[in-house]
């Protein structure tokens, strides 16, 4: 069974930084799209940045263009966000996700696997 685990959360002052991490386990981490998705207080699940299996393909949201990176070490079996200029709104706790789709996909419906998620918090 596919087990993700995020790490890298905490408390950052506005126009700070942040790195995530998900370690993945239990499966082929190479044949799995991976997602970072994020859930504000009172809010919708929504997508920030996505990278395809092979790393040749990645998405983000238009709110954290220029900002974030997602990466892939698939020798680690390891997904990166690097989150820079940090926002007050930005605070949310931060999933990662897994989809075995053949196309990278930014629909949380169509991720099949999650983690525990990690709380951001972006003090003003």
């Amino acid at each position: 069974q596919v087990q993700l685990v995020e790490s890298g959360g905490g408390l950052v002052q506005a126009g700070g930084s942040l790195r995530l991490s998900c370690a993945f386990s239990g499966g082929t981490f190479g044949n799995y799209n991976m997602g970072w998705f994020r859930q504000a207080p009172g809010k919708e699940r929504e997508v920030v940045a996505v990278i395809s299996w092979s790393g040749d393909t990645t998405y983000y949201a238009d709110s954290v263009k220029g900002r974030f990176t997602i990466s892939r070490d698939n020798a680690k079996n390891t997904v990166y966000l690097q989150m820079n200029s940090l926002k007050p709104e930005e605070t949310a706790i931060y999933y990662c996700a897994a989809d075995s789709s053949f196309y990278a996909n930014v629909g949380p419906q169509e991720y099949e696997y999650w983690g525990q998620g990690t709380q951001v918090t972006v003090s003003s």
